[in-house]
């Protein structure tokens, strides 16, 4: 593969020097925007083949009876990337090529489960949501970049039930994303982002949450470059066909320094891990970390670190 033509990664900094608040923070996302492709697509893909060969039941898992759903995601990848990026996919017939893979694909006997073909496109996970009489199921994933968590342990569940151990999810999201998921319409993008510090700078994370142990190997002085910013750029979107939701996810992994070389972002991020609540931070295991980071935090300069 070669990445000299992919643009830069985006940074995304979705946290504010402020007051702790739970929300959807959904945004409209336009049609041409809804995938990503850039320089770091290479190393995501290699390192996708590799969980793909070699730990194929930790990403992958499905429901019967989404098969109409997982073709049908397929279909629309299919015709939205050749659209978008003419560059780098090229479709005649049922014939998909993918140049900077060099792969090509039978796109009417490809072997591979459709959802998982999908996959093997694009850097984002695929999730499909199901909309149910007690509430939306997650019915199928391929999670190539869990945040500690697995899909086999999820799928078929309400996503009141999946994000059952999110604190304040219950009583603060959980009805509007359900209603949010029977509303959203046909040929609209929505996206959000989210956020976490973390301990690894691996995509590939299934365990790691609930840590409350403070770990004195992390100090103000290496904090800095042992964490990295995780983000989460999440979309949905309605599949008109079968009905379901189509839910991406692409995490992106900086180290902290990078991000906290930009002006103002330390200031920023610190202000965010000192308002989260006692509780979320716990979920997210930063009391491992969360005085060397924000020691850390408190003494960077822009100036003096790395840059961007």
């Amino acid at each position: 593969m070669d990445g000299a033509e992919l643009p830069r990664e985006v940074v995304y900094l979705p946290f504010e020097d402020g007051p702790f608040r739970m929300a959807m923070g959904l945004v409209s996302c336009p049609e041409a925007d809804w995938i990503e492709i850039d320089e770091r697509y290479p190393a995501e893909m290699a390192e996708r083949w590799e969980l793909l060969a070699t730990r194929h039941e930790d990403v992958f898992a499905a429901c019967p009876g989404s098969e109409a759903a997982r073709a049908e995601v397929l279909a629309l990848l299919a015709a939205h990337l050749p659209a978008r990026f003419p560059t780098w996919f090229q479709r005649e017939g049922h014939q998909l090529r993918n140049r900077l893979t060099g792969e090509e694909w039978d796109l009417a006997a490809h072997g591979l489960d459709p959802l998982e073909l999908a996959a093997r496109l694009v850097q984002e996970d695929l999730c499909i949501i199901r909309p149910a009489e007690g509430g939306p199921v997650l019915e199928a994933g391929l999670l190539c970049a869990p945040t500690r968590w697995r899909i086999t342990e999820k799928v078929g569940r309400p996503l009141m039930a999946v994000h059952a151990a999110v604190p304040f999810y219950g009583e603060r999201l959980g009805v509007p994303v359900d209603r949010f998921m029977g509303q959203i319409k046909a040929g609209r993008v929505a996206m959000r982002v989210n956020w976490s510090v973390v301990d690894s700078p691996a995509l590939f994370q299934l365990e790691g949450k609930h840590r409350g142990e403070r770990d004195p190997s992390f100090t103000a002085e290496n904090a800095g470059e042992r964490l990295h910013l995780r983000t989460e750029r999440q979309t949905f979107r309605r599949l008109p066909e079968s009905g379901a939701v189509l839910f991406t996810i692409r995490v992106h992994s900086y180290p902290l320094t990078r991000v906290a070389a930009l002006p103002g972002v330390a200031k920023r991020l610190a202000g965010a891990v000192r308002a989260l609540p006692e509780e979320m931070g716990r979920y997210k295991s930063l009391p491992v970390y969360r005085e060397a980071l924000l020691a850390w935090l408190d003494a960077a300069r822009p100036a003096t670190l790395p840059g961007n």
